[in-house]
């Protein structure tokens, strides 16, 4: 008898919402319904009929909301094992998705990435998301993988990369960089640190090679780099005597001959860096090379950032120059965002009441229902609204990631995590562009922003995650 009720039990904790993570459930219902009200508040006209008529965008996004609610109901009824067993096919029909957009596509704000079917637009790559979050699970949940073997590596970076190139294809570049935040998955499954601290190291250059000087650059690297290497060995009065010469002989050099000191400076620091690591290789003193080959890959990049730069379409090229402070035009390119720290500044503390936000009210932020939706929270909220809408998405993050802790088995842990990572991301930068510590890249706020494939997209993305963790109890599911 108590084998049987044990049976019975188990079988009643798999039954639909029997195990459920009501919590992470309860906090998506929360943002979605936040998401309507901001957009009715964006979106409501008196004057346009029937406050019922679909004519609103708010009730085309409620109309969304119920189409995404029920197929949220059906995945949480799926047996689990599926999405294990669909996800190579999930993938392929995604990249097959995102070539046909990019050939077949219709063109919105210069990205050929979307589909139009009647009145209808749905851009693959927000489905693109869930494919390739499965497929990540899929390949890293497998028995012999090891994420420092360098034929795993390739697997999981061909996986991701793949779908970024057809993207950036697309003129899609935003999108193509919310993949980026499989960096964190591989990061929590053990990715060794040098392989994750050049990738990091990259975007940090590339970034700040449109503030400041070579120059300044390999300066500042130089000098970090020798202190690094200082700290490491202990010799620090040696080090501080090769920084001094090295600086020393490429001002002399800059001063005494017709070479620029950008000329001067790399051609002594290549010559330094040679030197050190003949020494580092001769002494056996390995954990100089790294530091030495990390200021060498600078010396190769940083030149390369004008012609990348260079390759980009116009408003990218604004946008990353108004963001760095190298373009001030609040009337032109950098309306947007100034437009939209003026709404949320003007909300204070407590906002200006619902539906009474007059940056919003008369139009004067672009995209108000859909990429700087975050603003009608700032202006009609205040830093109040604004605070529990970032602590709602917090907690659900935090909560994806929870849940992957508590799955035994490595799939529903890497999917959980990827999803995790794919909304930490999308939060920061539209958030961020909002408040102009980020570019803008017409990243959707998830689940508020208005669009229905951004909705169910997200949706779909996140109730797989809460089914894989609905039964925790299974070693190994997929057997």
């Amino acid at each position: 008898m108590i084998s049987d009720y044990n049976i019975s039990r188990r079988k009643g904790s798999n039954a639909l919402f029997g195990s459920i993570d009501k919590v992470a459930l309860g906090l998506y219902a929360l943002i979605v319904i936040i998401g309507v009200f901001c957009i009715t508040s964006a979106s409501y006209d008196p004057d346009n009929g029937s406050i019922f008529s679909l004519s609103h965008n708010y009730m085309k996004q409620i109309v969304w909301v119920v189409i995404s609610w029920t197929m949220a109901i059906v995945v949480l009824l799926l047996d689990r094992r599926l999405f294990h067993m669909f996800a190579y096919p999930a993938y392929i029909l995604g990249i097959m998705a995102l070539l046909a957009a990019l050939f077949f596509g219709r063109e919105v704000n210069g990205a050929k990435a979307w589909f139009e079917l009647g009145g209808m637009r749905i851009q693959p790559v927000e489905f693109v998301k869930i494919a390739t979050a499965l497929m990540m699970a899929r390949v890293m949940s497998d028995y012999v993988f090891n994420i420092n073997r360098l034929t795993d590596l390739v697997k999981v970076a061909g996986v991701i990369l793949l779908p970024l190139g057809i993207i950036v294809l697309q003129n899609d570049t935003g999108s193509g960089l919310v993949l980026g935040a499989f960096l964190f998955v591989l990061y929590r499954e053990g990715l060794s640190k040098y392989i994750y601290f050049p990738i990091i190291f990259t975007i940090v250059l590339f970034v700040v090679s449109f503030i400041f000087s070579p120059v300044v650059i390999f300066t500042a690297l130089l000098v970090l780099f020798t202190l690094y290497s200082a700290l490491k060995t202990g010799a620090i009065a040696g080090h501080a005597r090769f920084l001094c010469c090295v600086l020393l002989a490429a001002l002399l050099l800059a001063l005494l001959t017709p070479l620029s000191g950008y000329a001067s400076m790399m051609i002594v620091c290549g010559v330094a860096a040679l030197l050190l690591a003949a020494v580092a290789l001769k002494t056996r003193t390995m954990m100089l090379l790294w530091p030495i080959l990390m200021f060498v890959y600078a010396m190769l990049f940083v030149p390369t950032t004008d012609v990348l730069f260079s390759h980009l379409e116009e408003h990218q090229k604004n946008r990353i120059l108004t963001f760095v402070g190298l373009v001030d035009d609040p009337r032109g390119v950098g309306y947007n965002v100034n437009q939209s720290q003026i709404a949320i500044g003007s909300g204070g503390m407590w906002g200006k009441g619902f539906m009474e936000g007059t940056q919003i009210k008369y139009d004067f932020v672009p995209e108000k229902h859909t990429d700087f939706i975050f603003c009608i929270v700032g202006e009609e909220q205040g830093f109040f609204g604004a605070f529990i809408v970032v602590a709602l998405y917090l907690a659900l993050i935090l909560r994806l990631m929870r849940m992957g802790e508590r799955i035994k088995e490595p799939f529903g842990r890497v999917y959980c995590y990827s999803v995790a990572a794919i909304l930490l991301l999308h939060v920061l930068v539209n958030i961020g562009m909002t408040i102009g510590i980020m570019p803008v890249m017409g990243i959707p706020l998830p689940l508020m922003s208005y669009g229905g494939s951004s909705l169910v997209a997200f949706t779909l993305l996140i109730m797989i995650a809460i089914r894989l963790d609905a039964t925790t109890s299974d070693n190994d599911i997929y057997a």
